[in-house]
């Protein structure tokens, strides 16, 4: 597999791969325009390209996960908001493409992405159950708020 800067033309893959990320539980699989629209999904990623935005693709024969940030206002926060100047994680592996370290690879690709772009951590949202939780604690995410059902947690970067 290799992994590449994600392009404009990406947008639909990652718009996919949003999809694949809000509807993780195989018994809530609404349609993808459904989910899309939906704001607390649809903020991720619309007008996508705006300052603070980055992604990662990884492809075999075709795309099969992504890796994007996004940097949020305090007054409009996603929901592993930590500061302004902390981006925000979000992450998409095809369902067939699942357990194969694909996460694992467009993750390490992006966290090298926004630590080369000056940022001082990355955080994300994860709900307690999501089986992608042990992936982010295994890349050294750390829990720093529990709303009861989702965790916000947190990767600092050690100066070099």
């Amino acid at each position: 597999m290799i992994v590449r800067a994600a392009t404009a033309a990406d947008l639909p893959f990652l718009q996919a791969m949003a999809y694949e990320a809000a509807t993780w539980r195989p018994d809530s699989q609404p349609p993808l325009e459904i989910v899309l629209a939906d704001p607390r999904v649809s903020r991720y990623l619309s007008g996508w390209g705006r300052p603070g935005d980055a992604a990662v693709i990884g492809e075999e024969d075709r795309p099969v996960g992504a890796a994007w940030f996004r940097l949020f206002p305090a007054e409009e926060p996603g929901y592993g908001f930590v500061a302004p100047d902390v981006p925000e994680l979000s992450i998409g592996v095809a369902p067939e493409s699942r357990g194969r370290g694909i996460g694992t690879r467009v993750l390490e690709a992006l966290v090298e992405v926004a630590r080369e772009g000056g940022y001082r951590a990355i955080s994300l949202s994860v709900e307690t159950d999501n089986p992608a939780r042990r992936l982010y604690e295994r890349a050294g995410f750390v829990r720093v708020a529990d709303d009861g059902g989702a965790w916000t947690m947190l990767l600092e970067f050690r100066p070099s």
